[in-house]
């Protein structure tokens, strides 16, 4: 039991830290392939130091294998997953980018009970449904989309996420080795293309490398200790913080926020309460 409240408690601080995220991208003036690879670089220095610091980088040597894997960790879920996201992006709106991003669980869902084994329950099906009910009514308010043709490219971001985190799920490595090679791989993929676009350095690449650093940690913790999809429901609201955020500064608050919030925190709260099981 402890080790399923730990894991649930780290998801929810995992949500709140990337709720931040896209407040931060949003800042962002520079080049977005360079400000992805140097923030990458930047979470990588971060975590490396920790493991440098506690004597735990040696655990890389103790499974060669373990690289290979590790840089396709870095592939799937940094490189290819932010291409993406940047490309498709600059064809389609915020609001889409936004929303079909958040199908995330439902790739977590469907890999999970593949690759992993895990128990995909109709109580952490009918929760996240309210969740994801929730952030369109936040995200939209009430108007109806208009699909672009790089929405079809943002549908690849949560496949690859979903695809880098099964990969790491099985690594035989402590979070914050899985998080330092991750960042790593990353950024090697990125600065080529970050070359041939124009390098610019950003402050923000400090705000973001943090961000990356801190919520990877706390994020592979969690699924270590909990099944994945559990753990990407309860991260599914992240942009809501920061719509919530944007409220807090200033911003209106419409019938919309209040329902979507409401839908939220209810599907959250459910989600928190599934067990992780697998399959038998």
């Amino acid at each position: 039991m402890r080790r399923e409240a730990l894991g649930t408690a780290l998801a929810l601080i995992g949500m709140f830290i990337y709720g931040l995220e896209p407040v931060v991208i949003k800042s962002n003036p520079s080049n977005p392939i360079s400000f992805a690879a140097f923030s990458a670089l930047v979470a990588a220095i971060l975590l490396w130091t920790s493991l440098l610091w506690r004597g735990d980088w040696r655990e890389v040597l103790t499974c060669g294998d373990g690289l290979k894997k590790a840089s396709l960790v870095g592939l799937f879920g940094t490189a290819l997953a932010y291409l993406a996201y940047s490309f498709g992006a600059q064809m389609s709106t915020a609001i889409n980018a936004a929303l079909i991003t958040r199908s995330e669980v439902l790739f977590s869902f469907l890999l999970s009970w593949v690759f992993l084994g895990e128990r995909i329950t109709r109580r952490l099906v009918g929760y996240s449904l309210f969740v994801l009910t929730g952030l369109v009514l936040v995200i939209t308010q009430g108007r109806a989309l208009e699909l672009h043709l790089g929405d079809f490219l943002l549908l690849l971001v949560p496949l690859f996420w979903q695809l880098g985190h099964v990969i790491a799920k099985r690594l035989p490595y402590g979070p914050t080795t899985i998080a330092a090679l991750r960042n790593t791989f990353g950024f090697l993929f990125l600065l080529p293309l970050a070359a041939a676009t124009g390098v610019e350095f950003s402050s923000w690449v400090i705000v973001e490398g943090l961000i990356i650093a801190l919520g990877q940690l706390i994020w592979y913790r969690a699924i270590k200790l909990i099944n994945l999809s559990k753990a990407t429901a309860i991260i599914t609201p992240a942009p809501a913080v920061a719509i919530g955020i944007g409220v807090l500064l200033g911003e209106s608050f419409t019938p919309y926020h209040a329902v979507g919030f409401v839908l939220i925190t209810f599907g959250t709260l459910g989600a928190v309460k599934v067990k992780s099981e697998l399959r038998t």
